[in-house]
C-alpha cells in the first residue's frame, strides 16, 4: 500500500503498521483493500481476514469523512498524533455548501447559465476544440473575471502557465478596454494586468516542476484563485515527435503513467487549494470506422447450364429473384467499443442529427479531444468549443457552395455540476466571448 499516504494522507496508519509492509510487498494498492473481498486479499498476504477487514472498514470510514459524510471532533494529544472523534451526521449541510460555492464567471449571463454559473473552485476543467475555436479567447475573459468580486469572480489574481506562445498582453488590454462590464467599473475595482502571473513551461519536465512546486508557492503568495495551463497536450506532442522518440507499447504506458500523475497533482491543487484549475486541449480529426458487410447467409451454387451472371439456386431450373443487400453494420453497433463511447465524452458525433458517423458529412467534422480516455478520467468538466461552416445557399461558377462565415458553439459534454447541453453560439468581438442570440 504504497499508494496509502498519497490516497489518504491524513489516514492515521499507527493501528495498522503491521499490515502494510505484507500489503505493500504483494502489490496490494488502497483501492484493491477497498474493492476485493477481504478473505482473497487476505489470502494473497498472508495475514487474518479479521484484520484485513478492519483495515478496510477504516479505509472506508476515512473517506466517508473526507467526502463529508462524517463529522469529526479533532483533538490533539501530547505525543503530537490527532486523535479524531465521529459526531455522525453530514459535516456540511446542502445550504452550507451552497454558500461555499465559488465560481468564475465568463461575463456572460448565457454562457453562464449553460456553465450553472461559470467554471467552480475545486475542480479540473478541460476547454477543448480545434485551432479558431476561441479556447484562448475564453480563457483570457476567465484571466480578467477571475479578478472581480464575488459573485462574478473570486476576487483573486490569476497564474498563466503557457507552453507555446506567451500571455497576449495586447489583446488582455483590448478586453479591458472594450469589454462592456469590464470598462464601465472604477478604476479601483477594475481588474489589472500586474494581477496576471505567467510563465512558460518548454518541456514535459520543467513543466512537472512547475506544478509540483512553484504553482503551491505562488498561489499562497500572491492569492491566486484561477491556474490555466495552455495547453496541455503540447508538451506531450512534442516529446512524441522529437526525433529518436519511440512510440510502443511501453512509451504509450509511461505516457498515461504520467498523464495520471498530472491528474492527481492538478485535482489535489484545486482542492487544497481552493482554486479553480482550467486546461486548454487540442483535437484531432477522428475518422469514421470502416463498414463492414455481413458475409452472405448461404453460398450460390454455380448454374451448370450457363447464363449470364454464372450463378443460379440449387435445385432449381430458374434463377431466385434478387434479394435487398443486408444492412451494412458499423463499428458504433457494440455498444462497449470506445468508437461507439466516445461519442458521450468527447463533445462530437452525439447530436440527434450525428447518429450516422460514417455519413460522410458527419465524419468530416467529428473531433477527438488530445491524451485519449487516460485524460479523460482525470478531469471534472470538459467544455468543447465546436467551430462549424456555414455555407451560401446558391452554388458559384465551380458548382461549389461558398463559405459565408464560421459559426462557434460552446457546449458542456461533462461536468459534476453542470448538465451536458447542445451549446450556446457565441462570437468574438473586441471585448471578448459574448453569447449570440437565436
Amino acid at each position: 500500500m504504497a499508494d496509502l499516504l498519497h490516497v489518504l494522507p491524513d489516514f492515521d496508519s499507527h493501528p495498522y503498521a503491521h499490515l502494510l509492509p505484507s500489503l505493500e510487498k504483494s502489490l496490494v494498492t488502497t483501492a484493491d483493500v477497498l474493492t476485493l473481498d477481504a478473505a482473497d486479499v487476505a489470502r494473497r498476504v498472508q495475514k487474518p481476514v479479521d484484520e484485513i477487514r478492519g483495515l478496510a472498514d477504516a479505509l472506508l470510514k476515512e473517506i466517508h469523512g473526507q467526502c463529508g459524510f462524517i463529522d469529526y471532533d479533532v483533538s490533539e494529544s501530547d505525543d503530537g498524533t490527532r486523535d479524531r472523534t465521529a459526531r455522525g451526521g453530514l459535516a456540511s449541510r446542502g445550504g452550507a455548501v451552497a454558500a461555499q460555492w465559488q465560481a468564475v464567471s465568463t461575463m456572460d449571463a448565457t454562457l453562464d447559465a449553460a456553465l450553472a454559473g461559470g467554471i467552480p473552485t475545486g475542480y479540473v476543467t478541460e476547454i477543448t476544440g480545434e485551432s479558431g475555436a476561441g479556447k484562448t479567447q475564453f480563457l483570457l475573459s476567465l484571466l480578467l473575471s477571475a479578478q472581480l468580486p464575488p459573485p462574478d469572480g473570486l476576487a483573486r489574481s490569476s497564474l498563466y502557465i503557457s507552453t507555446e506562445a506567451p500571455l497576449p498582453t495586447t489583446r488582455l488590454s483590448q478586453m479591458l478596454s472594450a469589454h462592456p462590464i469590464l470598462s464601465a467599473l472604477p478604476s479601483s475595482s477594475k481588474p489589472s494586468l500586474s494581477r496576471i502571473l505567467s510563465i512558460q513551461t518548454p518541456d514535459l519536465e520543467s513543466q512537472d516542476h512547475i506544478l509540483r512546486y512553484q504553482v503551491p508557492v505562488a498561489v499562497h503568495r500572491h492569492d491566486i484563485g484561477l491556474v490555466i495551463l495552455d495547453s496541455v497536450a503540447a508538451n506531450y506532442r512534442a516529446e512524441t515527435e522529437r526525433p529518436g522518440a519511440r512510440n510502443g507499447a511501453a512509451a504509450m504506458a509511461k505516457r498515461s503513467a504520467s498523464l495520471i500523475q498530472l491528474g492527481a497533482l492538478l485535482r489535489g491543487l484545486a482542492r487544497a487549494e481552493n482554486v479553480a484549475v482550467v486546461v486548454a486541449n487540442q483535437v484531432a480529426d477522428r475518422f469514421a470506422p470502416v463498414a463492414r458487410p455481413n458475409p452472405p447467409s448461404r453460398p450460390p451454387s454455380r448454374n451448370v447450364h450457363g447464363g449470364a451472371d454464372g450463378f443460379r439456386a440449387s435445385g432449381s431450373a430458374r434463377s431466385t429473384p434478387p434479394q435487398p443487400p443486408p444492412s451494412t453494420p458499423t463499428a458504433t453497433e457494440e455498444p462497449m467499443t470506445l468508437d461507439h463511447q466516445q461519442r458521450w465524452f468527447t463533445g462530437w458525433g452525439d447530436d440527434d442529427d450525428d447518429d450516422d458517423d460514417t455519413s460522410p458529412s458527419t465524419s468530416q467534422s467529428l473531433k477527438t479531444p488530445s491524451l485519449g480516455l487516460t485524460w479523460t478520467n482525470q478531469i471534472a468538466a470538459r467544455i468543447a468549443l465546436i467551430k462549424e461552416p456555414e455555407y451560401s445557399e446558391g452554388l458559384d461558377a465551380g458548382g461549389e457552395r461558398e463559405l459565408v462565415r464560421w459559426r462557434r458553439r460552446m457546449r458542456v459534454v461533462f461536468a459534476a455540476w453542470a448538465a451536458p447541453n447542445k451549446g450556446v453560439e457565441f462570437e468574438i468581438g473586441e471585448g471578448g466571448v459574448r453569447s449570440v442570440g437565436e
